[in-house]
């Protein structure tokens, strides 16, 4: 894809940004991330077992083609990496979608960006934390799930305030530990195929089981492609990440491919081996939460199941770890443009990590997650109103991207005097109005797909946002006239 290496509104190439010094300065985080580490982060926030969980009901959603609905899914994500990748290279600046919106849509609209994505990036990771209290407490049922889950918030808080690098080391392991559960499942369930052979066909992931609906796997998509929500993190560290953008860019599109890889995998080899039909388990919908497991225990054995159960335990803590980085980066980022409170704008001497803001993030996801964990629905509350805030920042990134490229970058964004670098070049039509058009349509179909109670929840954020901002402008406003 074609790069850019212009500025953005907001200072792409300002000093926080730029400068490519290690040593940290008050506002100024440090480079030392490298391609494994920024590749890390974005897949333990995603979990290479993401589709576990729901597995059953893609599965009955798209008559039993649910492999397909992974490649079409990655396809459809595909849209969103591109954009990201377009806008890390235009404002490579912590923050991510908040910094991207307010370089092509202007600052009004990167706040609102900015706070959406505050959302999901708070509640995201407490649905995590959450779901892997209610796993060790099933694991060790004389300890209450909010036990598990604070503890969880606390151990993964102190090794981010240890320092990215601290935090992505820890991570690998975790992650390595996943990817070999993986392939337990992998190896396994080959093996069984061998000896027994399949339950169904083996083009029946792909086409279906009774023939190929369109309409169904475009069904189903709608719901898979929340298994990707947590890939765009990693461009929350493009002020730490040493090579720059472009290997911000390399990274989220690599971790995109890697990860519908291990999707498509898991999910064709499972579905050769389910015990029932995508029938039969369309008409039981209580049993498609487990569903994956069903097959796991059926196919190869309980241990396997009791394995796969502890690598998602362990590894949600780690997604939380992830994504509260994420956040920490996020109100790091708003808070030094004065958009959030200052003081979660500064940047510990000794690790280099925004300690406040990570802080801040830390407590609001304690709050929900250990709150959620004291009701016998907790969990169900807190997922039916996550992904609705990341998905409207989505579509103000691909707003960004038509923004940037073809009206305030063309015009050199005069209105902060500067010009778009020289090798910019004119805008490509198709990375920087299909392909972000196609997103933009991909999103508002999720969109409008989402639960009711996640729609509503949207909205009340959106209007407190814009509340927000209609403050801040007037304070502002105020204040103008006052020095006038």
């Amino acid at each position: 894809m074609p790069g850019t290496s212009g500025s953005g509104e907001g200072g792409a190439a300002d000093g926080a940004a730029g400068g490519g010094a290690d040593a940290g300065a008050p506002g100024e985080l440090r480079r030392t991330l490298t391609f494994r580490d920024l590749l890390v982060y974005g897949l333990l926030f995603i979990a290479p077992m993401a589709p576990v969980g729901i597995f059953g009901t893609l599965q009955a959603r798209s008559h039993g083609a649910v492999t397909v609905v992974y490649l079409v899914a990655t396809v459809a994500m595909a849209c969103t990496a591109s954009s990201y990748a377009q806008m890390v290279r235009v404002a490579p600046r912590a923050g991510s979608v908040y910094a991207y919106a307010r370089a092509g849509l202007g600052e009004g609209a990167g706040f609102v960006a900015g706070w959406m994505a505050m959302l999901d990036y708070l509640l995201i990771p407490a649905v995590a934390y959450l779901f892997s209290g209610i796993a060790l407490h099933a694991l060790v049922p004389a300890v209450h799930p909010w036990v598990w889950t604070a503890l969880a918030v606390v151990v993964t808080t102190l090794l981010n305030l240890a320092g990215v690098r601290t935090a992505a080391r820890v991570g690998f392991a975790v992650l390595a530990m996943e990817i070999v559960v993986l392939a337990v499942f992998v190896v396994s369930a080959v093996v069984v195929l061998i000896v027994h052979g399949a339950q169904r066909g083996w083009t029946a992931p792909l086409t279906g089981e009774g023939g190929f609906s369109a309409g169904a796997v475009l069904s189903a998509v709608s719901v898979a492609v929340l298994s990707y929500l947590g890939f765009d993190a990693i461009a929350s560290f493009a002020e730490e990440a040493g090579g720059g953008a472009d290997r911000v860019a390399r990274a989220l599109l690599t971790c995109l491919v890697v990860a519908g890889v291990l999707f498509a995998v898991q999910t064709y080899l499972a579905a050769l081996l389910m015990p029932m039909s995508a029938a039969d388990l369309a008409a039981r919908p209580a049993e498609q939460g487990t569903a994956f497991y069903t097959t796991v225990d059926s196919a190869v054995g309980g241990w396997l199941h009791a394995l796969v159960a502890v690598s998602k335990a362990v590894g949600a803590a780690f997604a939380a770890l992830a994504g509260q980085a994420a956040a920490g980066r996020l109100l790091f980022a708003m808070a030094r443009d004065r958009r959030l409170p200052g003081a979660m704008s500064k940047v510990d001497a000794a690790s280099g990590a925004p300690r406040r803001a990570l802080l801040g993030a830390a407590l609001v996801t304690l709050v929900a997650a250990v709150g959620a964990a004291r009701r016998d629905d907790g969990l169900d509350q807190l997922s039916s109103i996550v992904n609705v805030g990341a998905l409207t920042a989505f579509g103000l990134l691909h707003a960004s991207v038509l923004g940037w490229f073809w009206i305030r970058g063309r015009r050199g964004d005069r209105g902060r005097g500067r010009s778009r670098a020289p090798g910019d070049g004119a805008p490509s039509v198709l990375w920087h109005a299909v392909v972000p058009l196609l997103g933009l349509a991909v999103v508002i179909a999720v969109v409008v797909e989402a639960s009711a109670t996640a729609q509503l929840v949207g909205g009340v954020w959106l209007v407190a946002g814009l509340v927000v901002l209609a403050v801040q402008y007037g304070g502002r406003a105020r204040a103008g006239g006052a020095r006038g």
